[in-house]
């Protein structure tokens, strides 16, 4: 059998890598910004980090939604697509073979993206798909508690409602007042909420209301302190930020392909620390978290696959690079919408605290719903409305294929919607 992809497993990864590459340096700009570290403000108007083409956007749209949905560059969607064809030449012969084994490797590959081993490294379908492993796999008894914040996602927060229904385990909230961006007072307040009973603390690394980058090696470090679990939501960091789960110091860490990572819909990943142990009993854990087994049974391969096309695409531009564009022009963001009339921004001013996630929220007559929707249709401006138990606001996200341009289309129509 022949095709025009290798048959083995280093090399059928290896591709990937190499046709990112091919990409980066296909443009002569992008290859002079790679070369000598520049990156200067007509570089950055004219595409962001990633190259002219690679992603399918609507002509005039600007996309600030990756907090939502990442859209996923054609060279990851190219490879995908590959293997999918490669896969459907013979399904048995590749799917229990090179592909089975390039599935472990795109596990390789997250784990030195996420600063873990491979062992401590599960694929998954989403951060909500992980974070449901990790509380099923925990024993609870009736009067157990979990601490968590008011900020948690719905799908972070999901499966300790799950425990706490089935089991009788309390779940205690602390209040992080949207605006009140404070890591201090923060941890001071899971402190002083921490019981003999309570078993988690479960939180996010960024949170999806406001973006608030929250201090997850010092709340790791208070769980670890007085016996309990760190359970860390990061759906809105891996890809965006920097992540090392060790350097966070977290028990378990879950997140999505489908945001930052620019990854294949339907894909996530879970690190779970070895000094777990069995603690964390998962039912459908392979041996060692293996990509395939008895417990886990078919996964979408070309997915994954696809997952590890992403991981290396972001690798090739470099993760501090990503960070300090999305910062750039998240801060640009920030100093603008200081001037916009008749909005409050929640988000964190820059500093050790923001993320490329900026919110703002808008006047009482203003529904934030029917704002998204006139900012899509009328502007051409992709925006998140903020879940209403939260604030009637509206959340922008910056990521790498993002320019000046685009934060500067989104302050116009603003300026122009609320004068």
């Amino acid at each position: 059998m022949t095709d025009a992809f290798s048959q083995t497993r280093r090399d059928f990864l290896a591709a990937i890598g190499a046709m990112s590459a091919m990409r980066l340096v296909a443009d002569e700009r992008w290859a002079t910004i790679v070369a000598h570290g520049t990156d200067t403000r007509a570089a950055r108007v004219a595409r962001g980090l990633a190259p002219p083409g690679d992603f399918l956007f609507a002509p005039e749209l600007v996309y600030l939604q990756t907090g939502s949905l990442g859209p996923t560059p054609k060279p990851v969607m190219e490879r995908t697509i590959a293997a999918w064809k490669e896969l459907e030449l013979n399904p048995s012969f590749y799917g229990y073979g090179a592909h089975e084994h390039a599935m472990d490797d795109v596990r390789a590959g997250a784990a030195r993206f996420l600063g873990c081993k491979t062992e401590e490294v599960m694929l998954t379908r989403c951060t909500t798909d992980g974070m449901n492993q990790v509380a099923q796999g925990l024993t609870f008894a009736g009067g157990d508690r979990v601490l968590t914040t008011d900020q948690e996602h719905p799908g972070g927060r999901h499966c300790w409602d799950y425990v706490a229904k089935r089991y009788g385990v309390a779940i205690d909230v602390v209040p992080v007042p949207p605006g009140e961006n404070d890591a201090a007072a923060i941890v001071d307040r899971f402190a002083k909420a921490i019981t003999p009973r309570t078993r988690v603390l479960s939180f996010s690394h960024l949170l999806s209301s406001t973006g608030l980058r929250m201090p997850v090696a010092q709340l790791s470090a208070l769980a670890r302190a007085r016996g309990c679990l760190a359970i860390v939501d990061g759906a809105q960091a891996a890809g965006g930020i920097p992540v090392d789960v060790k350097a966070l110091g977290c028990h378990a860490y879950a997140t999505s392909g489908h945001k930052w990572l620019l990854a294949p819909k339907g894909t996530g990943l879970l690190y779970l620390g070895e000094e777990l142990g069995d603690r964390v009993d998962i039912a459908s854990t392979a041996p060692n978290h293996a990509a395939y087994g008895d417990g886990t049974g078919v996964t979408s391969i070309p997915s994954v696959l696809g997952l590890g096309a992403a991981v290396e695409y972001l690798s090739a531009i470099g993760m501090d690079r990503i960070e300090a564009h999305n910062l750039a022009l998240r801060n640009r963001l920030f100093a603008a919408l200081q001037e916009v009339p008749r909005i409050r921004v929640v988000s964190a001013p820059g500093g050790p605290l923001a993320s490329g996630l900026v919110t703002f929220t808008l006047p009482d007559d203003r529904d934030s719903r029917a704002f998204q929707q006139m900012m899509r249709e009328k502007h051409d401006v992709e925006l998140k409305m903020v879940p209403k138990v939260w604030m009637n606001g509206i959340r922008a996200s910056t990521h790498l294929f993002n320019t000046e341009q685009d934060i500067d289309r989104l302050i116009a129509a603003l300026e122009s919607e609320l004068a």
